[in-house]
């Protein structure tokens, strides 16, 4: 039975209030009857204002729904909260909320229960040990495969070398190159999760010391060197390029020339469009035998600190986090729920895109959310094809980018 809360709440107002005369006393109740709130919902508008008619019935309130840009909103905050002319609540991505938390921008939030979310969850939207988020959409890499050219998806990354040894596969510009498997590691989103799998990381204590910088420690260098192997002993020459790469990965999976790809959830859409027959799996094992460990991504609702009806707009972040809501959410838009118990429902839909997501999920690790991690995008951006390139090897060019990031961060902060 679906409990109203709202009428609990009456019931409870009124048994204190009964309780108050008794002692002689008066209780004071703010009413939120007739109250605006103002929700930033870009990217899931539609959802939102599709139901959003439960909420304020069952609140008495009234919720103005924007679909303004989602980084431009936030940008805004600091100008717009005390100006009075912003949102009360916004949707975010992970990586935003904690150095907006930091810097005064957001206030804290409480999670409910039923959510479930675990210790990955509450950390993306952590920090100084405070929760300022409710993770609302989970988001990572996974496996692509053309199911015309695999019976099965590739579970090890030996699977992934055979197909690399494939002459099917070979590239027809370059002799002895190959395309069977290709994934964009000159960015570092991308091969984070090659580096963090051999043991390497951004920050030490759970990505908030930035005074520890792991990308250059021996097992993260043992990672940067197999990507170095494929990079100069299989893939093709354009695989270097930190621009144009990400493009040719695309096409060749499109034009049916590469048997599998890392990439993003975000690709399988221009996938079905063109055409490809995709199935998507679970990154598969690295050679020394653990997984694949990517950043954990995704969105979720925040309460701006200048907000004057943060109550209210708790209460909205808590109705729109329960099962039920996320599970329309999930059905409508197909965002990959963060509720625990509304994902368990999303994999018996059996669908592969969203399991596959939620399986790499469980082995991510939440993108160190403190504003120093600003400076590793740009201090990483060469690591990988500085060693690729042969320009340096993998330990020289590991430690110009922990250098640089160290030094960069030591400037700013």
């Amino acid at each position: 039975m679906k409990l109203n809360w709202k009428k609990l709440a009456l019931a409870s107002v009124s048994a204190l209030a009964a309780l108050s005369t008794v002692a002689g006393t008066v209780t004071q109740v703010t009413a939120q009857e007739g109250e605006t709130l103002i929700v930033s919902a870009a990217g899931v508008y539609d959802y939102v204002s599709a139901h959003i008619a439960e909420f304020e019935e069952e609140y008495g309130v009234t919720v103005e729904v924007l679909d303004a840009d989602m980084f431009e909103m936030l940008d805004g905050i600091a100008l717009d909260g005390p100006a009075g002319t912003g949102a009360d609540v916004y949707i975010s991505p992970y990586d935003r909320i904690g150095s907006l938390g930091m810097t005064g921008q957001l206030a804290p939030v409480t999670l409910i229960d039923e959510a479930g979310y675990d210790e990955t969850d509450i950390q993306q939207v952590s920090a100084n040990g405070q929760v300022f988020g409710a993770p609302a959409v989970i988001e990572t890499l996974v496996m692509f495969y053309n199911t015309d050219l695999l019976d099965a998806a590739p579970t090890t990354f030996e699977e992934l070398e055979a197909i690399a040894q494939d002459e099917a596969y070979a590239f027809e510009n370059e002799e002895g190159k190959n395309v069977g498997f290709l994934a964009k590691w000159t960015d570092f989103y991308m091969s984070y999760g090659l580096i963090a799998g051999y043991g390497g990381y951004v920050f030490g204590s759970d990505g908030t010391d930035y005074t520890d910088v792991g990308l250059n420690t021996p097992e993260a260098v043992e990672g940067i060197e197999y990507a170095v192997n494929w990079f100069q002993n299989t893939w093709p020459q354009g695989m270097q390029d930190v621009t144009a790469s990400g493009d040719f990965v695309t096409q060749s999976f499109i034009n049916g020339d590469t048997a599998a790809i890392i990439s993003g959830p975000w690709d399988a859409a221009a996938f079905a469009e063109a055409g490809v027959p995709y199935g998507v799996a679970k990154i598969p094992t690295l050679p020394n035998g653990e997984e694949y460990t990517p950043f954990g991504g995704g969105k979720g609702w925040v309460i701006s600190n200048y907000s004057e009806k943060k109550e209210l707009a708790q209460q909205f972040i808590d109705w729109v986090s329960t099962e039920e809501q996320q599970n329309h959410l999930y059905n409508e838009l197909n965002e990959v729920p963060a509720n625990h118990a509304s994902r368990d429902a999303a994999i018996e839909q059996n669908n592969e895109l969203t399991t596959a997501v939620i399986e790499v999920y469980a082995n991510a690790e939440p993108m160190p959310n403190i504003p120093q991690m600003s400076e590793v995008w740009v201090g990483a951006e060469n690591l990988m094809f500085d060693a690729a390139s042969g320009n340096k090897t993998a330990q020289e060019s590991a430690d110009a980018a922990v250098e640089l990031i160290t030094q960069t961060i030591e400037q700013k902060y």
